[in-house]
């Protein structure tokens, strides 16, 4: 029952958890890689081999000015590059734009106007044709034959007409002795007028059959341009058919477009100084033109009329104008771009639109003073034409204001005013010039290493 007393447990040493000397050797050269990877990058973004960072700005190798610091500015701040444009006084012209849709001058649709066989189609499809000119021949034989049978019917009431005539005369010998009795000579005249206006009605007859027979010969009515046929030879038309084809005339032509009310004035106000000329402006041709061939002008038109009302569910108003179209350039049923021109404003002064910033206060505008600092200055401006814009006060002749590069301003900062970029002379046809396949011709310099 009593138990043996145990002897004491020895207590086990502490021990301190230290890192291993081959574990922290270890570390030293993923150190000194990482080291030689960050140096080589270094020298590599001074030397500009990575083209997916800014390259290192040298250090410029000229004294700036005095008073000025290194970024062309007054001392202690960095010029903004901008580019500026000098307020000039010009003429400039009011113009109005519009979306028109060009029309033919005349549209007809040629439809037979009696009922036959078409034996001839005397037309090809797009042909130009002149007012006149045999289009569709229609079958004449029975047409003929009712001229004809008119022709008769009129000889025989003229041989009747004769005789009556001769027996009037008879019957006014007799009356004279007292051979025949007044009824009788009455009624001989009564005759003879009947007779005669048989005559003019088989005329009428005749006249109409050959109408008729006229008709199976269908001439163009105007100078146009054939469309697509509706009809080949040998089908029988008559005039309530849909048409055989359709003439458009397009020299000269036509386009329609429409214009806000508030406009009406102006455009009054142009017709009554004279002829208002009218601007189709086309876009640029697909196909390259052959080298040194100039592009050719935008159709020039004139104005011929406005319509009679405005249009209450739009609030605009539709007009008018009338082109040459001698080349051919328009065609009916294309939408193009219209300008018209209203007015010129003579000697005023303009900026670019671009250079007009708009603020709580109104319009304003950085002008480029001669310390290369720009001021902020108010503008009133007047009529807005284009890319140009008139100022009626604020701004003098001469000076320069700033085009792009706005947005970074505050008045008062440091600019620096970049060159125009003008290309050189032949520039434009250079780059007409297609490569030829395969790379560059043979002795041709080798291009820049990429």
């Amino acid at each position: 029952m009593n138990e043996l007393p145990r002897p004491p447990r020895p207590e086990a040493p502490t021990t301190v958890e230290t890192e291993s000397p081959p574990r922290r050797r270890r570390l030293w050269p993923w150190l000194f890689l990482l080291a030689l990877i960050a140096g080589g990058g270094w020298y590599a973004w001074r030397q500009g081999w990575l083209p997916f960072l800014p390259a290192p700005q040298p250090a410029a190798s000229t004294t700036p000015p005095s008073g000025f610091g290194p970024g062309g500015g007054p001392r202690g701040r960095v010029a903004v590059p901008v580019s500026a444009a000098e307020a000039i006084v010009t003429d400039v012209p009011i113009v109005l734009d519009a979306l028109g849709t060009v029309q033919a001058f005349n549209t007809i649709t040629v439809v037979p106007q009696v009922t036959g066989r078409i034996t001839e189609i005397a037309f090809t499809e797009g042909q130009d044709v002149r007012a006149g000119e045999v289009l569709v021949r229609l079958d004449p034989r029975a047409f003929q034959a009712t001229l004809d049978q008119a022709v008769a019917t009129k000889a025989q009431r003229e041989a009747q007409l004769a005789n009556a005539r001769l027996d009037l005369q008879r019957y006014q010998q007799l009356m004279r002795i007292n051979g025949t009795s007044q009824q009788t000579l009455d009624t001989q005249r009564a005759a003879v007028a009947q007779l005669e206006a048989q005559v003019q009605f088989d005329q009428a007859t005749i006249d109409n059959a050959q109408v008729q027979l006229d008709y199976t010969v269908i001439r163009s009515p105007i100078d146009g341009r054939v469309g697509l046929r509706q009809v080949d030879i040998g089908n029988l038309v008559q005039s309530s058919s849909s048409g055989i084809v359709t003439i458009t005339q397009i020299r000269p032509i036509s386009v329609t477009f429409t214009l806000p009310q508030q406009a009406l004035p102006q455009v009054m106000q142009a017709i009554a100084a004279g002829p208002v000329p009218v601007e189709a402006r086309l876009p640029d041709p697909v196909i390259p033109r052959p080298e040194g061939t100039p592009v050719p002008p935008n159709p020039v038109g004139t104005l011929v009329t406005v319509d009679n009302q405005v249009d209450a569910a739009t609030g605009t108003i539709r007009l008018k104008a009338t082109f040459p179209n001698e080349d051919q350039r328009l065609w009916p049923g294309a939408f193009v771009n219209i300008r018209l021109q209203v007015a010129v404003l003579r000697s005023v002064t303009a900026i670019p639109l671009v250079a007009v910033q708009r603020g709580p206060d109104g319009a304003y505008a950085f002008v480029v003073t001669a310390e290369n600092t720009v001021e902020q200055r108010p503008l009133a401006v007047g009529i807005i034409s284009g890319a140009q814009a008139v100022v009626q006060r604020g701004l003098r002749p001469g000076e320069r204001v700033v085009t792009s590069g706005a947005l970074r301003l505050t008045p008062g900062a440091a600019v620096q005013v970049a060159e125009p970029v003008r290309p050189p002379a032949g520039a434009a046809q250079q780059r007409r010039r297609q490569a030829p396949p395969g790379g560059p011709p043979p002795g041709a310099p080798p291009g820049p290493p990429r």
